[in-house]
């Protein structure tokens, strides 16, 4: 039986037990041309810029990447040399969608803010951004989107940069692009960053490019109560330890990382892999199981049915530590803080997504709400 050899970043999940697949894994940062002589296929994540020189003389006849994103990948390369290639729109959508409604619920009290009628302006009407505004639709909680590069009819609540950058909270989901006329590079520069006031909750959880890092920390310097959550960070993984100390929440680019958004990446790829090079279905494991049961001591206020739910799969600020205490035992080595940096996303813990959760017991408000958020109810029958 002939065996497909395929090259994967070791932080992909679900690639074991496949028949008729052979599997090497690397570090991501790490894939070099070398690794690539025999390989038919070579799956990767966001850290692999994969271009000419790393594929140049090698067999590889598909690449796939477990991110929404690609601006990592050389298509127009992929194309002149007839290499196969997908990626995983929409996979990790759900699990960033909770990590940004979990800073949301622990910042403060910006959560009661929504609830009581303030506004969330949403940057980019991506995957995630969509599933983001049916979310806060469904949980009633009023928002607007930026998205100039669609056709504005499309996009929900349509709005231009000003009015998103005047909401209470400001949350960025664009895909990151040099191109003109709408690069989203540095979107938030200078200017825009001072538009933005101290009471307003910003959250980055797309690229860390899409903000000018050095001009959020002159601001946050000057403006120490600005709360500012960000997942990702200019020139990752050497991030600015300044500006993690300014932060009032950082974590190291995982709001996608669920094993549940793995794992539905992993088949996106899998399903493409096999139609590309004429071979039978295949896919992983997990899509068979379900997470366990949950359920809610019932609380008061919606705003607090929302945090206990929230908080029944994701701790936000047990990440927020992790970082804090990779940065610190770092003492300020650039290279020693990027490789602990790589280090925690790649022995990141398992973390189920609420969304598909069966709650156990919720009935009126708390069902609706848990039926907002994607989860299954006995009030459902």
């Amino acid at each position: 039986m002939t065996v497909l050899r395929v090259v994967a970043d070791a932080n992909m999940p679900g690639l074991d037990d496949l028949e008729g697949v052979s599997v090497d894994y690397c570090e991501g940062r790490e894939i070099q041309t070398h690794h690539l002589q025999e390989a038919d296929a070579l799956l990767v994540r966001s850290v692999t810029q994969v271009n000419e020189a790393l594929l140049a003389g090698t067999a590889v006849r598909f690449v796939g990447t477990a991110t929404s994103g690609f601006d990592h990948v050389d298509r127009a390369y992929l194309a002149e040399a007839g290499i196969g290639f997908s990626h995983a729109p929409g996979s990790n959508a759900n699990s960033v969608v909770e990590y940004v409604l979990a800073a949301i619920a622990h910042v403060e009290d910006y959560l009661e803010q929504l609830l009581a009628g303030d506004r969330v302006g949403v940057i980019g009407f991506g995957n995630i951004g969509q599933l983001l505004c049916q979310r806060l639709a469904a949980l009633e909680i009023d928002f607007c989107c930026y998205d100039p590069w669609l056709d504005q009819a499309t996009v929900a609540n349509a709005a231009t940069l000003e009015e998103v950058l005047a909401c209470r909270v400001i949350t960025l989901h664009p895909s990151l692009t040099l191109a003109s006329p709408w690069p989203s590079r540095h979107l938030l520069g200078v200017e825009e960053l001072a538009q933005i006031s101290a009471k307003q909750l910003l959250i980055n959880a797309s690229r860390g490019e899409v903000i000018d890092n050095a001009a959020l920390l002159n601001q946050l310097q000057r403006h120490a109560e600005w709360p500012v959550v960000l997942d990702v960070w200019e020139g990752e993984p050497a991030l600015d330890p300044r500006l993690l100390e300014c932060v009032v929440i950082g974590s190291a680019h995982i709001a996608g990382y669920s094993l549940d958004s793995k794992f539905k990446a992993t088949d996106m790829l899998l399903a493409a892999m096999a139609s590309n090079l004429g071979l039978p279905k295949m896919s992983s494991s997990l899509s068979s199981q379900q997470p366990e049961p949950v359920s809610l001591a019932w609380p008061l206020t919606d705003a607090q049915i929302l945090r206990s739910l929230l908080g029944l799969r994701y701790q936000i600020m047990d990440d927020d530590k992790l970082l804090r205490d990779v940065a610190a035992n770092a003492a300020g080595d650039s290279e020693v803080l990027a490789a602990s940096f790589d280090r925690l996303r790649k022995t990141y813990a398992q973390r189920r997504e609420l969304a598909g959760s069966a709650v156990v017991g919720a009935t009126g408000n708390a069902s609706r709400l848990a039926l907002a958020l994607g989860c299954h109810t006995d009030a459902e029958a």
